[in-house]
């Protein structure tokens, strides 16, 4: 038990937060990065965030106001990632990070501002080459990110959400390929699909393909979790 006079203090720590913003462009799953205007790691791209303005701020509206600031982003949908806080991932001192995570369809261009030099969508595969070399431990946020993203999309009916009102299953396999980096067999994917109550419903006429075949429409499902789940290959 420690005594009124004892001399040790608790550790100086900062709170952060970063944000993994995942959307779909071209066809390709995109990262939202800033370049940093400042130090450390000047000119480095980086995840948006920032530390909290001062104790009273909530976290997560700290998250808000920072992709605000940084990227010129607003409305997005908001869930924790995972708390990021080994000694030593930031030169500045002891850091704790809170991370958000958003996946979200036709996002706008992002502004830049604050201590971001620039900001723009950068290809998942991209920001996880290794020549990209990411700012303090952001390749692992990125990494986790999108791991979750791959996830939810197994148990849920997020897919659909990147499609237009009506959209042909071809159309909502190019979604799953896109999260998930992989190549699907289209038969094993129709059946999956079709066996997912609720998942999706037939809707309107038929479409022709490029190929020139005509291909039902469908819309979302009334569900919301996928029973059973959509297992990645």
């Amino acid at each position: 038990m420690l005594m009124p006079d004892d001399p040790w203090q608790p550790p100086r720590i900062l709170l952060a937060v970063d944000l993994v913003i995942l959307t779909l462009r071209e066809a390709r799953l995109h990262v939202l990065l800033v370049e940093r205007g400042i130090d450390p790691f000047l000119g480095a791209l980086a995840l948006p965030g920032g530390f909290l303005r001062d104790e009273h701020e909530d976290i997560e509206a700290a998250a808000r106001r920072e992709l605000s600031e940084e990227a010129g982003l607003s409305d997005v949908h908001l869930e924790p990632l995972a708390v990021y806080g080994e000694p030593g991932r930031d030169p500045r001192g002891r850091v704790v990070s809170v991370a958000y995570l958003a996946i979200a369809p036709r996002l706008p261009e992002p502004v830049a501002g604050t201590d971001a030099a620039d900001a723009s969508w950068t290809p998942v595969d991209d920001a996880l080459a290794p020549s990209a070399k990411l700012a303090f431990d952001h390749h692992r946020i990125v990494t986790d990110g999108v791991e979750r993203a791959r996830t939810k999309l197994e148990h849920s009916t997020l897919a659909t959400a990147f499609c237009a009102e009506t959209f042909t299953i071809s159309e909502l396999q190019q979604v799953y390929e896109a999260v998930w980096g992989v190549r699907l067999d289209p038969r094993n994917f129709y059946r999956k699909v079709q066996g997912a109550g609720g998942f999706i419903v037939a809707d309107g006429p038929l479409r022709k393909t490029p190929n020139g075949r005509p291909a039902r429409l469908f819309k979302a499902g009334p569900a919301h979790v996928l029973n059973p789940p959509m297992a990645r290959p």
